[in-house]
């Protein structure tokens, strides 16, 4: 087991919950905007940086993930949206298989492209059934992996494929509504899965203020991930750690 898995499962066998701060590779073009953002996370007491996104407009990804590494004493995990956003300056990457859709590209293609490179830049890869729910409208997520989201309003859905990526063999679950969804994953979704696994879960996509975020914590969320809303508000960090770390 890597160092970032362990600690991703230590806090969640003591009950502790982690913050996450999800950085868009396109900071990198704005260094000082990015070298803000990472100060801030960590003053916050973000435990993780996750780097990446569905959709890379920018070819300064490496230059950012090793921006961010050189700024940040918290490990830096690369969460990606396609092969390509792969770089040795990270200490860990989400192997992410989209459990929730039937792409296969994005089941096992992108994995067969990617793995030679993760070996040899000697990432610590963490096996991470990914689950996009629906966030009350289309995102680019969405779009990007042509599937269908599952229905905000179907915990069992989700709960079954919860199983299915833990008899697999993926070590962790993240569920996402996308970035700038309009609602994030309910809790009683949350709980469902949390009931019916023993891997850690991962939450992101429409986390927007300090109440959200400790319901979903209360619900079984072992990590959250905050986006979107710390771009339009950086302030917004400290509270959401004090609801998370609290």
């Amino acid at each position: 087991m890597g160092a970032v898995l362990q600690q991703i499962e230590m806090a969640k066998g003591s009950g502790r919950k982690l913050l996450a701060v999800l950085i868009d590779p396109d900071f990198g073009q704005d260094e000082d905007r990015l070298e803000r953002t990472v100060q801030n996370a960590c003053m916050a007491k973000a435990d993780l940086i996750f780097v990446g996104g569905s959709l890379l407009t920018s070819a300064a990804f490496d230059r950012c993930v090793h921006l961010v590494k050189q700024q940040s004493d918290r490990p830096v995990v690369l969460f990606p949206g396609s092969p390509a956003q792969l770089s040795a300056h990270a200490d860990a990457v989400l192997f992410l298989s989209l459990i929730s859709g039937r792409n296969p590209e994005l089941l096992i293609g992108h994995h067969v492209t990617a793995a030679p490179t993760v070996r040899a830049l000697g990432l610590e890869a963490i096996p991470t059934g990914y689950m996009l729910v629906d966030g009350g409208k289309p995102t680019t997520v969405s779009y990007v992996s042509q599937t269908i989201p599952i229905p905000h309003d179907k915990p069992g859905i989700a709960a079954a494929t919860a199983i299915a990526g833990e008899l697999l063999g993926l070590r962790t679950i993240y569920m996402d509504t996308g970035s700038g969804a309009l609602r994030t994953v309910s809790p009683g979704m949350i709980a469902a899965v949390r009931a019916s696994v023993e891997a850690p879960i991962i939450i992101g996509g429409g986390i927007r203020d300090a109440a959200t975020a400790h319901a979903l914590c209360e619900a079984g969320a072992d990590v959250l991930v905050m986006g979107t809303a710390f771009e339009q508000d950086p302030e917004l960090i400290f509270a959401m750690s004090e609801a998370v770390h609290g």
